[in-house]
């Protein structure tokens, strides 16, 4: 006999594997060989959620799944229209970038796509805006990068991953 604590293991396992396969049957926009017209890439994948001008001056585009989901793209766009390869943004490889130089909150935006959460935290007198990423940290983990914009919200001043609460809720699976 199952107790409530085996159970809740066993449905959480059983939910992993369900969504494994069905992510598993998806197109992978990741594989988009570069060079590929941004019409098509478009045409197969929906519009990108955003489309900007980077740090470097490019053409970017990013598909994310930003609020809820925990996966974004990112390509850079030539002049010509071609994807120079598409890539997972919401990365720990990837938010490593953070650290190279200084960021604005449009640079941040332009990178790694919209925000999940835009919200403060501190006291009042060194509360900062603060940008959240649900993101698979290692690949495995349901986490928020926390990205820390000052008191202004304008220019990273740090960030740091934790546990993303929206996958910590007791009341999914009540103890009985």
């Amino acid at each position: 006999m199952f107790s409530c604590s085996h159970m809740r293991i066993w449905i959480r396992r059983a939910l992993a594997a369900g969504a494994s396969l069905w992510l598993g049957g998806c197109a992978n926009i990741a594989a988009t060989p570069p060079g590929t017209p941004l019409s098509q890439v478009t045409a197969r994948f929906g519009a990108p959620t955003l489309q900007c001008v980077d740090r470097q001056g490019r053409n970017r585009v990013v598909w994310s799944r930003q609020p809820l989901g925990q996966y974004a793209w990112g390509a850079t766009v030539d002049a010509q229209g071609r994807v120079q390869g598409v890539e997972p943004i919401l990365t720990d490889a990837h938010f490593q970038a953070l650290k190279q130089g200084e960021w604005t909150a449009d640079q941040v935006r332009c990178e790694f796509g919209p925000p999940a959460i835009i919200d403060t935290a501190g006291l009042p007198n060194v509360r900062q805006i603060v940008w959240s990423y649900r993101y698979k940290q290692d690949h495995v983990w349901n986490s928020l990068m926390y990205v820390f914009m000052g008191p202004d919200g304008r220019q990273v001043t740090k960030f740091h991953p934790g546990p993303d609460p929206m996958y910590d809720r007791e009341d999914v699976f009540p103890r009985n």
